[in-house]
């Protein structure tokens, strides 16, 4: 029996961080396994990758959060000979707007692909992480830091990604696999488009592009580093997190979504 090729798989690489990161593992001569739900620009980033020489990635076009996802991502690369030896956790959105007045199904569509899907993923390749000594790099935010009045599922998310990955860095490392969380905070891509986000003052600071995030990801993930926060300032947020009492870091965030709310508020 001929041995599965191993393969980087990179969830949400349609667009933004996700599509970065996939040009980097490509870049370093890793096989790339792309993952979406938008099949033309799946097929756009593959053919874009295939033009630099290096090897076309393969496209799985899935929605995540459906029940079987795991399942058919398996079956996906079974079918091509190819094993995960490194993991990519991407996918995900944003809502921004009271948590009450938004919408529940939409909310609860985010915990699912955040959060569900995120662990069943990571839970259902582990055992292939450790065969092939690889490495798992989780996308969290430096949302997950603290709570977030005005986006509050977000950040529950994100504050599960942190804790989640943190804890699979000390359970996986010693079997061998590099588990890093990345935790960028503002990035200008899709996503805050959809969640309906707009950066000034003072998170301006703290935004940092697709790519310095991905470079930063991915450097941190082969240094076999548990956590990287791209860009100086942004390092910060940890730190106050740690040491401003906590009702006062909720009335900073809380006093940010305001802003970003204007007549949707009711902070």
């Amino acid at each position: 029996m001929t041995a599965a090729s191993p393969v980087a798989v990179v969830t949400g690489a349609s667009s933004g961080i996700g599509a970065e990161l996939a040009k980097l593992f490509a870049a370093d001569g890793h096989a790339v396994v792309l993952v979406a739900r938008r099949a033309a620009a799946l097929n756009a980033l593959a053919e874009e990758i295939a033009a630099t020489g290096r090897p076309r990635p393969h496209v799985v076009v899935l929605d995540l959060a459906q029940p079987d996802a795991v399942a058919h991502l398996r079956a996906a690369l079974a079918e091509r000979g190819t094993v995960a030896k490194y993991l990519v956790n991407n996918a995900g959105f944003g809502l921004l707007g009271v948590a009450t007045t938004l919408d529940r199904d939409e909310q609860l569509a985010m915990i699912d692909l955040n959060v569900k899907a995120l662990t069943a993923l990571s839970l259902a390749f582990a055992d292939d992480l450790v065969a092939q000594r690889g490495g798992l790099l989780n996308v969290g935010s430096l949302a997950g830091f603290v709570p977030g009045p005005g986006m509050a599922v977000y950040y529950a998310t994100k504050a599960f990604v942190n804790s989640f990955s943190e804890a699979m860095w000390r359970e996986l490392g010693p079997k061998g696999v590099a588990v890093t969380v990345l935790c960028p905070g503002p990035v200008p891509t899709g996503f805050q488009a959809r969640a309906g986000v707009t950066v000034s003052g003072l998170q301006s600071l703290l935004t940092v592009t697709a790519a310095e995030a991905a470079k930063a990801g991915y450097d941190a993930l082969m240094g076999r580093r548990r956590m990287v926060v791209p860009g100086r300032l942004a390092n910060l947020v940890p730190l106050l997190a740690r040491v401003l009492p906590r009702r006062t870091m909720i009335a900073l965030i809380a006093s940010t979504q305001i802003r970003r709310l204007g007549p949707r508020g009711g902070l």
